[in-house]
């Protein structure tokens, strides 16, 4: 069974589980991105903070030039305190607390991407009560649906995310009239795990058509904001490292203007390869027809499987022995608590380290202590 590379030896003695992030990785991922954009000096590449906010993380992406994508104080704030620099961090978000655009205002962020009319409102009188300008962008609901879970699409019409795009010419007319507002773009996002670029595509004629219809009409449309939601292979993180970001930015580059500033919120494709959740076989069970592994990892410490369906790759690194089916489960009181069924593994003993990949994104960021458990710790190579 072909098995990632690990430092087995340093794992050995360490109390599981944790996160382990593969630093060379993340930084390959990051330099892989910067190539893709050297032909785009005015386009730009927002981190999408919420994906993983482990500071060890936000440092590395702040060093590698990225701005933050936001989308609460407490991110604004974490994103700040790695680095990332107020001009290159946004706000998205579709309830923003008072405290939370206080704090925006406050450390002069690039900009709000404004999800209502009724928000708008709230950020001018804030920025009118502290004698600021506020920066915004509209976030558009484009009514398109991506190839995607139904819990991670966010561009439907049903959707609780944005403008609907035939209702943005007055709330345009609104923010140019607002003194304390400066419109600066829209923003559109559809979904998270898209591998299907024809989503991308039919985003990008969407955009086009809004631009078209806004021209006519004597509107500004000022730069482009695209979200994120490139998918990964989760089945194939030994063979497929990376995202597949030269479809991804060449279907932006055919399709969407050259001179238009175009910004990105990318979040699981940076950093989901390069995370594993390190944890440790407690018992090998033999049920009536099935075997279990139970691992010291439960569904807190790493939710997508029990929330979304999530499957991931699961690897046994201490065993080389025949692979046998288990069903991979925790030790949280919830029948939900499964990491996957019948995976084929190594012969799992008590004590073996099991690493289930790919975990790097909506992992740790997502962890909590329900049964009073401690959160999962992490380290870096």
């Amino acid at each position: 069974m072909l098995r990632g590379n690990f430092p087995l030896e340093r794992f050995r003695d360490l109390r599981t589980p944790f996160y382990y992030y593969d630093t060379p990785l993340l930084k390959r991922t990051l330099e892989t991105v910067r190539k893709q954009l050297r032909d785009r000096p005015s386009w730009q590449v927002h981190y999408a903070v919420k994906a993983n906010a482990n500071p060890g993380v936000l440092s590395l992406i702040a060093e590698a030039g990225l701005g933050a994508d936001c989308v609460s104080g407490g991110e604004i704030q974490a994103a700040l305190d790695a680095g990332f620099p107020a001009t290159g961090i946004v706000y998205a978000g579709v309830g923003k607390a008072d405290w939370e655009i206080r704090l925006g205002l406050e450390q002069q962020i690039q900009r709000f991407n404004v999800e209502s009319e009724a928000e708008l409102e709230v950020i001018a009188a804030l920025a009118a009560k502290m004698g600021k300008t506020a920066p915004v962008s509209l976030r558009v609901n484009p009514d398109i649906g991506a190839h995607t879970h139904a819990g991670i699409t966010t561009g439907l019409a049903e959707n609780k995310f944005g403008i609907y795009h035939g209702s943005l010419e007055p709330v345009i007319r609104r923010a140019l009239e607002l003194e304390h507002v400066r419109f600066l773009g829209l923003h559109f996002h559809i979904g998270s795990q898209i591998l299907d670029m024809s989503d991308f595509a039919a985003l990008c004629n969407r955009i086009n058509d809004i631009r078209r219809t806004l021209e006519r009409h004597r509107l500004p449309t000022g730069d482009i904001n695209v979200g994120g939601g490139l998918g990964i292979e989760y089945a194939h993180p030994n063979h497929l490292p990376l995202a597949d970001f030269e479809s991804y930015f060449g279907t932006f580059k055919r399709l969407l203007p050259a001179h238009v500033p175009v910004h990105f919120e990318l979040g699981r494709s940076l950093v989901a390869p390069c995370g594993s959740l390190i944890s440790r076989v407690l018992y090998v069970k033999e049920g009536l027809s099935r075997k279990f592994a139970v691992l010291d990892a439960g569904m807190n410490d790493l939710v997508r499987p029990a929330m979304y369906h999530a499957s991931h790759r699961i690897e046994n690194l201490s065993s080389d022995g025949p692979e046998q089916a288990y069903d991979v489960v925790g030790p949280i009181c919830e029948s939900s608590d499964v990491f996957g069924k019948d995976v084929m593994l190594s012969e799992c003993r008590r004590g073996d380290l099991i690493a289930i990949r790919s975990a790097g994104a909506y992992g740790e960021s997502m962890a909590s202590c329900y049964n009073s458990r401690p959160l999962p710790g992490s380290i870096f190579e």
